[in-house]
């Protein structure tokens, strides 16, 4: 393979696995959202409650989407992953425990607060009985509110997650 091909085939990859139809809808898992906060604001204030349920509302938002595209959403038993720091990283737990429970995904994401104005939202969704990602994204927001965090996840939601080839 010359060397123009081989990039050739890395950059189209990603655009490859975007034209994929969008994943159908089944059983899934829903591991809701890990908060990651890497600013210095959380290490010297502690844990905000406006973002704590900030975080409620929108796994709230996301699981309201996935059950109206005809998703069932079950949440894993509390003892299932009570070992578990984060589902999104935890070396195919998610799968483990979402095809042990029957279910056709696994679904987790992720939120980190690089500061109080950006924060990278993030959500995967697993194939259970393979442990293979069907689809994955990450977006970057300004803002640390309700708002900035729904459009973030719609974004993401429409644009990445359930995103079809478009027909011209």
């Amino acid at each position: 393979m010359t060397r123009f091909s081989l990039i050739s085939a890395l950059l189209l990859a990603p655009m490859a696995a975007l034209a994929q139809p969008a994943p159908p809808p089944g059983t899934a898992t829903w591991f809701g959202l890990h908060y990651i906060d890497t600013s210095t604001e959380g290490a010297i204030n502690g844990v905000r409650a406006d973002e704590t349920a900030r975080i409620a509302m929108v796994e709230d938002f996301i699981a309201e989407d996935l059950t109206g595209r005809g998703f069932a959403l079950t949440p894993p038993p509390a003892e299932a992953v009570a070992g578990i720091l984060n589902p999104v990283r935890s070396n195919g737990a998610d799968t483990k425990i979402a095809r042990g429970m029957g279910s056709d995904y696994a679904i987790a994401g992720e939120v980190q607060k690089v500061s109080n104005l950006i924060q990278s939202v993030n959500l995967t969704l697993r194939d259970a009985e393979t442990g293979e990602t069907v689809r994955a994204g990450s977006v970057e927001i300004r803002g640390n509110t309700d708002d900035a965090f729904r459009r973030g996840y719609s974004y993401l939601l429409r644009n990445v997650i359930f995103r079809e080839e478009r027909k011209e």
